[in-house]
């Protein structure tokens, strides 16, 4: 089956050179054969996240085009004279396959609009709000290594595409035939007649303009500020210059390995500003060029990461340390400048500290929990907005680094993240505290709340089913004890059930079905496990409290090492 699919494309799959190139040099290698052409890229919610390639489970002009008409088929269902948005950044073939979409929908009478360079994922968003459109399309695979790309898809709220429309979107892919079932015309004659317009720098003001509103002290000197930026080669060069700049932070410094698109990411092959590495060039230049802070965004300028000067040396915050720095100064200096709102909501993911709960409480915020995927914070918003309400909403993030302030859009915003990050820092550094100091002193006050993730690469086919294995194991053997303290209480978010083990008890879970199972101690600690939608990874989230720096950490070790041997790593 796999080598009538690979004979099939060796004779059909001609658009691209890179692809008949690739297709001859499998030739022979049933291995290649085999994993190029087992199963086909399954589009979710998510949209579509790949290995470029030739190939039905590779990310291609014919998959993406399988997608794009998908997508087309289900706006031409739902509206008539639709309209689409459409952004990519630096990676390999973004433009290609940017290009090759807006093709596809302008062939099949949607209006698009499409960015005329590489833009962070955040605009997208946004742009499909402030243009009214249905639907909007990034060409992205975020942090992922180089050889990844992907194709996000979204609805006209500006979040990532609901289940009922990605699964309509899927059943299209499924059905047509990626070679002649395909809607196209020509990009140019497209442009020409209209049916592809360029975004202008109208709109890129617009969201910037947007993003400046969010600042918690607008008239606060920040020119003693030192900043290095890297970008990672991607998308936030230009946005996160231009805000720190409109905003009064004048000393930014770039770094210039990473500066300019390459997605190649030759100094960062894994552009994540989760990990140290990113981090490399950026710390090589503080050596000559010392700053406050150094401040990083993946390609598609989604996330962000930070490292701290702190008695002379840097010191990488995670996730759950930037939100909560973020979610006590956006609270507490808005309830001293009068300008919290009435009934405040803060909107985390369920595999985000639980700090967070405590700093809420402090404030009379109300917190509201979500699934992992900040399409979900986004549907938080929109409900808010629905009861002309979205100046409630504060804050939202994730412990992936992912955070948004703001109703200006539905995905998390590296670019609003990154200003207020140097808000904080500049603030605090009047009152002569680093971002470090002020966390301290959120532990000092909540309690020290270590969390780690850790996420196991399980690829190919097999892979797969050893992650369904752990999965399926885990259901039918739960651990009633572990790490020395007894499991209290168990989240099966994909039967929507939590299960007290103490009282035998069970509650519905009001949330969508997901597979992610929770596990609560009764030492106050926790752990969740959880496939990743996007790479072929399992994850492993740890959650460790207690009343000091040295036993938190060395709980949140101990539990790590227990919960990894439970999956068999």
């Amino acid at each position: 089956m796999h080598n009538e699919k690979y004979l099939l494309w060796c004779e059909k799959a001609t658009k691209d050179p890179d692809l008949t190139y690739e297709l001859k040099a499998m030739a022979e290698n049933d291995e290649l054969i085999s994993d190029a052409f087992y199963t086909e890229l399954e589009f979710g919610t998510a949209g579509l996240r790949g290995v470029i390639g030739a190939g039905t489970n590779r990310m291609n002009i014919y998959t993406v085009g399988q997608a794009s008409q998908g997508l087309a088929d289900y706006v031409n269902s739902v509206t008539k004279n639709g309209t689409v948005v459409i952004g990519y950044d630096s990676r390999i073939k973004s433009d290609v396959f940017a290009k090759a979409s807006a093709e596809i929908f302008a062939a099949n009478g949607l209006k698009v609009y499409m960015y005329s360079e590489l833009m962070p994922t955040p605009m997208v968003s946004f742009a499909i709000r402030r243009l009214k459109c249905d639907a909007g399309v990034m060409v992205t695979a975020s942090h992922n290594p180089a050889k990844y790309n992907g194709y996000k898809a979204y609805g006209p709220d500006g979040t990532q595409l609901a289940p009922e429309a990605a699964d309509y979107v899927l059943s299209i892919m499924q059905s047509v035939d990626a070679f002649t079932g395909v809607k196209s015309m020509d990009f140019d004659l497209a442009v020409k007649e209209g049916k592809i317009e360029y975004i202008g720098d109208d709109i890129i003001n617009e969201y910037l303009e947007a993003v400046k509103t969010q600042q918690i002290e607008p008239t606060l000197d920040m020119s003693n500020l030192k900043v290095i930026y890297s970008p990672l080669n991607g998308t936030g060069n230009k946005p996160v210059r231009e805000i720190l700049k409109r905003t009064g932070v004048s000393d930014v410094t770039v770094v210039p390995e990473q500066e300019l698109p390459d997605g190649n990411f030759p100094t960062a092959p894994y552009p994540n500003p989760e990990i140290r590495q990113s981090f490399e060039c950026a710390l090589k230049l503080a050596e000559t060029v010392p700053a406050d802070l150094l401040l990083a965004t993946d390609p598609d300028c989604d996330r962000v990461g930070i490292a701290v000067r702190q008695n002379g040396e840097y010191q990488l915050l995670t996730g759950n340390d930037v939100g909560a720095i973020m979610l006590y100064y956006i609270l507490s200096r808005k309830t001293a400048n009068g300008t919290l709102p009435k009934n405040p909501i803060a909107v985390k993911t369920i595999v985000t500290s639980e700090l967070c709960q405590r700093i809420c409480d402090d404030f009379g915020c109300q917190l509201i929990n979500v699934l992992t995927g900040f399409k979900f914070i986004g549907e938080q918003i929109s409900i808010l907005e629905a009861k002309n309400e979205e100046e409630r909403f504060v804050l939202g993030y994730e412990e992936s680094y992912g955070y948004l302030a703001g109703a200006h859009c539905r995905d998390k915003d590296a670019v609003v993240a990154s200003m207020l990050i140097c808000e904080m820092a500049a603030y605090y550094k009047n009152e002569g505290k680093t971002l470090i100091d002020v966390l301290n002193e959120i532990y000092d006050k909540y309690g020290y709340y270590y969390c780690s993730q850790t996420s196991f690469t399980c690829e190919g086919q097999s892979g797969m089913a050893k992650i369904k294995g752990i999965m399926d194991d885990l259901r039918n053997n739960p651990p009633k004890e572990i790490n020395g303290s007894k499991v209290i209480k168990v989240n099966d978010y994909k039967t929507s059930i939590s299960y007290n083990l103490e009282t035998e008890e069970q509650t519905k879970i009001d949330l969508p079905a997901s597979n992610v199972l929770s596990y609560f101690l009764d030492d106050g600690c926790s752990f969740i496990v959880r496939p990743s939608g996007t790479e072929p990874k399992i994850k492993l989230y740890v959650g460790a409290v207690e009343s000091t720096h040295e036993k938190s950490l060395e709980k949140r070790a101990s539990l790590q090492k227990a919960a990894t041997e439970l999956l068999g790593f």
